[in-house]
């Protein structure tokens, strides 16, 4: 195969469909809630509302400073339903990558055409990333957009932060995917393990805040790597945002090693 990444130009191309219809989704909850802010945000009806709701459940949703631009931008859609939607795509993304192809057979076909199993990753993974990527850049154009006509007085510093932490959060959860993937050769285990990574996240990060004897659970949550520090409101973790695109680097190389011992003659 002469032409250069083939397997990514082929990975990226053919999910282009799935792609525009994240980014859709993505860009519909985005209309939907910022632009409701300045109808509820900062309001007595808001904060009575954030009054009534049991202490444990306000510190689970983050919605302790959801009376402000940046906490409610934070709270409903870097903290929620983007984080919902990312982390379903990048896993569905993930574990289709090589587990899928390989569960399915299809694999072979691709390998018969001089590439090894360790380029299929590698290539792949890296269309995951361009993907993941665009769809975090789709977030930060249209929230940069709104900002002033929504009233959300968000430092745009602070909100490439958020982009980069949020795209991060999501490429960990799809690298996770494709390594249970390609270790396995299983597409189901690499959904269960790309779920696994974003919904203990959020879990551990909803109980640690629960109370000091568990806040133990904070740092085994990548939920909490991310948006812990308010990302929003007070500016990115870059150590954070360093351990979230690291541990998914060395996910995808754990993914390369492995898949390269099933080679012929390695």
């Amino acid at each position: 195969m002469s032409t250069t990444l083939p397997l990514f130009r082929r990975a990226f191309f053919d999910t282009w469909r799935s792609t525009l219809a994240w980014a859709a989704g993505l860009a519909g909850a985005t209309l939907l809630y910022l632009p409701l802010y300045p109808s509820i945000g900062g309001s007595a009806q808001m904060q009575d509302m954030i009054d009534a709701l049991p202490p444990e459940m306000m510190k689970a949703l983050n919605y302790d400073q959801i009376a402000t631009g940046p906490g409610y931008t934070q709270a409903t859609l870097f903290g929620l339903i983007g984080f919902l939607l990312m982390t379903i795509a990048s896993v569905g993304w993930g574990a289709a990558a090589v587990g899928g192809d390989e569960e399915s057979g299809q694999l072979e076909l691709t390998l018969a055409h001089g590439v090894t199993r360790a380029q299929v990753v590698l290539e792949r993974a890296m269309a995951l990333l361009v993907r993941v990527l665009l769809l975090a850049a789709l977030v930060f154009v249209l929230v940069r957009l709104l900002n002033d006509s929504a009233r959300l007085d968000i430092r745009p510093e602070h909100l490439f932060g958020a982009a980069v932490l949020f795209a991060g959060l999501a490429l960990l959860t799809g690298t996770a995917a494709l390594c249970a993937g390609a270790v396995s050769g299983r597409r189901t285990y690499g959904l269960a393990a790309g779920a696994a990574v974003g919904v203990l996240g959020y879990v551990f990060n909803a109980v640690g805040r629960q109370s000091p004897d568990l806040e133990w659970l904070l740092g085994l949550s990548p939920y909490h790597w991310a948006y812990g520090n308010a990302p929003m409101t007070n500016g990115a973790d870059w150590a954070a945002a360093g351990w979230l695109w690291g541990i998914s680097a060395a996910l995808v190389a754990v993914a390369a090693v492995a898949v390269s011992r099933r080679d012929v003659g390695t």
